[in-house]
């Protein structure tokens, strides 16, 4: 039963990502204390239930930031961030490239894929790459 809870607790996480979510609310979707709760979550899926959060607003940042045109800023605040400044820095840390570096290397990645493939990998793989001339 715990673990259904938990569950519960997790999908509106998955649902409610780019709103504003607070423990005591989680935790009343999971039926357990605000402690307990805390206790609980970290202990089923291995971080704490912001953690979580943060990490599926940042999976949809990366999303958003490959595959549309959205600016960096309508990004940030439709995940769910209430600065860019925070966004951009914690985006920074957890990924390695700021928001508009990381929409960069994505779009030129699709333009372009065979340049992220190190040569050793497309020499051993006798993967055909294209003459610069085309």
């Amino acid at each position: 039963m715990a673990g259904a809870n938990l569950e519960r607790a997790r999908e509106l996480i998955d649902a409610q990502y780019a709103q504003p979510l607070d423990l005591d609310e989680l935790a009343r979707a999971a039926n357990f204390s605000r402690y307990h709760f805390l206790r609980a979550f970290r202990r089923a899926f291995h971080e704490t239930p912001h953690e979580y959060l943060t990490r599926k607003r940042l999976e949809r940042a990366k999303e958003l930031l490959a595959e549309s045109e959205l600016t960096v800023t309508e990004i940030c605040f439709e995940v769910g961030f209430e600065s860019l400044g925070s966004f951009s820095a914690l985006f920074h840390k957890i990924v390695g490239w700021s928001p508009s570096i990381y929409r960069a290397r994505a779009w030129e990645m699709r333009k372009n894929p065979l340049k992220f493939i190190p040569n050793c990998y497309v020499i051993k793989h006798g993967i055909p790459v294209p003459d610069a001339a085309d």
